[in-house]
């Protein structure tokens, strides 16, 4: 599904190692491995490199970061006490109250206090349906989803309209696309490819992070743009960060908004991870950043893609397995349930995403035009609720070799190497853990 929208030369080789180290019912070492792979393979046309090579003990430790990750040997909690399964009077939710604004909205749902236990929102959760839950604490603007079966899932309008979109788009737009030179010239009719691509990253937590960390090891200048108003979760960052840089601008004011622009204007990608139209007050929606810069590739993921009744909801990766029925695939007894083995629709979706961006750096070189790539939790969550093979998954076990310390601003960080190798280059991210908004709001 992934490899014809990559429009990749023939000679384009990756080597993967074989081996499942993600144990789940659901085929995740197969979408982990074979993710990473698009990504590997992608980018060789940005790195200059002539193969690629992919671990598949790698990718799963890679994928499962949080348990690996450790900051001065401390493991970080991945998920907020007011984060995760709860019982309600018919049936179960999952709640994701990570975020300062996502638990206070979950808190006035439920009339909780500041700090209200785990115990006392699992008491007064109880007390409500599963969808009544969903339903307020949505309209809040908090997160919480009704545990569905899969079943449920695809017989509603939001499973028709995530349907409606490709694993992953790669797509040329405007009029310009295709009119390439004649055969055999080697004068490019779009903008030649970049030696080191500038990518202008706007996204948080989880798969857009590792999209954009990706290209940072491929290479790519990447500076990660975050709003001083926002909150971030600091071992999250520096869990993501890899290679890439980090400034805080405040697009609502004057300055920081000239600044902004003055790097959008010298940028090839634009990487979102906002939910559709949250940027389209600041004239960042796909049709007018096309009108003032149609160079720009223009690369978007989302949880449960733009259109359809689910178009403009919040969503994380544990949310999209609740609401999907991965949950209850995942369930130990039928009841009560389950997870995967990592937020792989996270980790998948953003390898996919960085897969495409390379692929249109290349093709926009070669044909010129204006280049869209988008990819969304939920559709890579239905390839594994509609994939053929099983999961055959067995534990990593010690992984001290697929490890790499590296001293930062936040303490000494052990973490997961990259997830794939290009021709003999390090097997290391060469720089990692880099402040959040430590960097000028400048290109290198």
């Amino acid at each position: 599904e992934v490899l014809p929208a990559l429009g990749l030369p023939d000679d384009a080789l990756v080597e993967v190692g074989e081996g499942d180290w993600l144990p789940s019912r659901l085929p995740v070492g197969e979408l982990a491995v074979g993710s990473v792979a698009a990504a590997a393979l992608a980018g060789l046309a940005v790195c200059r490199g002539a193969r690629s090579r992919v671990s598949a003990r790698q990718v799963a430790v890679a994928f499962s970061s949080e348990r690996y990750t450790t900051i001065d040997g401390r493991r970080p909690e991945a998920f907020a006490p007011l984060s995760g399964f709860f019982q309600t009077a018919d049936g179960w939710v999952r709640t994701h109250g990570n975020y300062p604004h996502h638990r206070a909205a979950l808190e006035g749902v439920l009339r909780l206090s500041d700090d209200a236990t785990r115990e006392v929102a699992a008491a007064a959760l109880r007390e409500r349906t599963a969808q009544e839950v969903e339903d307020l604490v949505t309209e809040a603007g908090g997160l919480a989803v009704r545990v569905r079966t899969s079943a449920e899932w695809f017989a509603g309008g939001p499973a028709a309209a995530v349907d409606t979109h490709p694993l992953l788009a790669c797509e040329a737009t405007g009029e310009e696309a295709g009119e390439g030179t004649s055969e055999g010239t080697s004068e490019a009719p779009g903008r030649p490819l970049p030696e080191r691509p500038r990518v202008l990253d706007l996204t948080r937590v989880i798969a857009g992070p590792v999209a954009s960390r990706t290209l940072a090891h491929l290479g790519c200048d990447v500076l990660r743009v975050d709003s001083p108003r926002l909150p971030e979760i600091p071992w999250q960052h520096i869990d993501t960060s890899g290679p890439k840089r980090s400034t805080l601008l405040d697009l609502t004011a004057a300055v920081d908004r000239g600044r902004f622009e003055e790097l959008l204007s010298r940028a090839d990608v634009l990487l979102s991870g906002y939910r559709p139209g949250a940027l389209t007050a600041f004239g960042l929606d796909p049709d007018a950043l096309a009108e003032r810069h149609p160079h720009l590739v223009q690369a978007s993921l989302s949880a449960w893609t733009p259109s359809g009744p689910w178009g403009g909801r919040r969503g994380f990766d544990s949310i999209v397995q609740a609401a999907t029925g991965i949950s209850m695939v995942e369930s130990a007894d039928g009841e009560r349930p389950g997870a995967l083995p990592a937020q792989a629709l996270d980790h998948a979706t953003g390898y996919l995403v960085a897969a495409g961006i390379c692929a249109a750096l290349r093709q926009r070189a070669q044909l010129g035009g204006t280049w869209r790539v988008s990819a969304h939790l939920a559709r890579t969550a239905h390839w594994l609720l509609r994939a053929s093979r099983k999961g055959e998954g067995r534990p990593v076990g010690a992984a001290d070799d697929l490890l790499q310390t590296s001293q930062t601003p936040s303490g000494q960080v052990t973490h997961p190497r990259p997830a794939f190798r290009i021709d003999d280059r390090p097997a290391e991210f060469v720089r990692f853990g880099g402040p959040l908004g430590g960097d000028e709001p400048r290109w290198l």
